[in-house]
């Protein structure tokens, strides 16, 4: 039988399912730290952000992009 978790304190129904998120979770982070790609600079990553968020902007006031 599993353990029910109090929905006040976990977002989780049972402990299993905490659990297995858990494994899920460092798995996934672990995959990422393994293979890091290739990068990118912190100013081209803030450059393509904003690109992004003028064209968001500038259709949200109904202008052309």
């Amino acid at each position: 039988m599993s353990t029910q978790l109090d929905p006040i304190v976990s977002e989780f129904e049972t402990q299993e399912q905490a659990d297995s998120y858990d494994r899920w979770f460092r798995a996934k982070v672990q995959r990422s730290l393994d293979n890091p790609g290739q990068g990118m600079p912190h100013d081209q990553v803030m450059g393509k952000v904003d690109a992004i968020i003028a064209d968001a902007e500038q259709r949200q006031r109904g202008g052309a992009s």
